[in-house]
């Protein structure tokens, strides 16, 4: 079971990015996906969430009205949309899966999660 990130880069502020996450080895169709953040210095934190059913995504305060989530059954794969990129956004960016029966559920918590990918690094220039 593997997460593979990618779509990071070197971008100027005001700018836009889209990262995705394929999943291999399993369907993630019943998975609940996340996407985190870890700045230099800073602890990990969540970006934006999204129920395997996706409804009612979550987006931190931070990122709210700029960046959107979602996913791709067919294609097994989850996206962050990143518009209007700030300085502050710079970080590695992970995303990260969990089985969940209900589909109604997302986590906002790194320890609830079971699969992770291994990160891509979001640089935004002022």
């Amino acid at each position: 079971v593997q997460l593979q990130a990618s779509g990071g880069g070197l971008v100027q502020a005001g700018d836009s990015l889209r990262l995705s996450c394929a999943a291999s080895g399993r369907t993630f169709g019943n998975h609940a996906m996340g996407w985190f953040r870890q700045a230099p210095g800073k602890e990990r934190e969540v970006v934006a969430a999204i129920s395997w059913s996706r409804t009612n995504p979550y987006y931190a305060d931070s990122v709210k009205g700029r960046f959107t989530i979602s996913r791709s059954g067919a294609k097994n794969t989850v996206y962050l949309q990143m518009n209007s990129l700030k300085p502050e956004d710079t970080a590695v960016y992970y995303c990260a899966a969990k089985w969940e029966r209900s589909g109604r559920v997302y986590y906002l918590d790194v320890n609830d999660y079971t699969y992770w990918g291994q990160g891509t690094l979001v640089t935004v220039s002022s």
